[in-house]
């Protein structure tokens, strides 16, 4: 342990609620999934404006765009990225790394003491997005945490209720 970790705040995470790969092909990639492992049904929305109402990126505003798909393994979310426009956390990695997982993500009640408590213990934001809830509320922030840990923690916010998805694809069929 370095001296400077000694000198920062533990961050608590409370637990996996999400894991999040990056792909070059949405439908694709939903395709496989439904038939290769049986997950589904799948949610569609667009993040960007005017879904997502406040965006930053290392701290300033900014506007990105990006489809995803919400769907289940078990009891496990899972969210595929294919990213669209703009500075993004998804562009940097896929020129890093290619596709594959980019984050897991943490359920909090709080963004505000949650990014607090985060950069009271060394961890900067690198891209969030705000007010993508019917009531302006849901908020999720992107934490540097990649070479601490060899993945990004997403912080989670959940809106009280969702947008209604752009799309639901079919429930999958899985054989006995």
């Amino acid at each position: 342990m370095s001296l400077e970790s000694k000198n920062k705040k533990a961050f608590p995470l409370k637990g996996i609620c999400q894991i999040a790969f990056i792909v070059p092909d949405l439908e694709q990639t939903v395709k496989n999934m439904t038939e290769r492992f049986g997950c589904g049904p799948w949610h569609y929305y667009t993040y960007g404006k005017p879904l997502v109402k406040r965006m930053t990126r290392r701290g300033k505003p900014t506007e990105y765009k990006m489809k995803i798909a919400l769907g289940y393994i078990g009891e496990m979310r899972i969210e595929l990225i294919e990213p669209l426009e703009g500075d993004t956390v998804y562009k940097e990695f896929v020129e890093k790394h290619g596709y594959g997982i980019h984050h897991l993500g943490v359920l909090t009640d709080d963004m505000q003491d949650s990014l607090k408590k985060a950069e009271e213990s060394g961890l900067e934001m690198t891209m969030d997005g705000a007010g993508f809830g019917p009531d302006d509320d849901g908020h999720y922030a992107y934490l540097d945490t990649e070479d601490l840990i060899g993945t990004t923690i997403e912080l989670i916010e959940r809106p009280k209720q969702r947008q209604p998805p752009e799309k639901v694809s079919e429930t999958p069929v899985i054989p006995n």
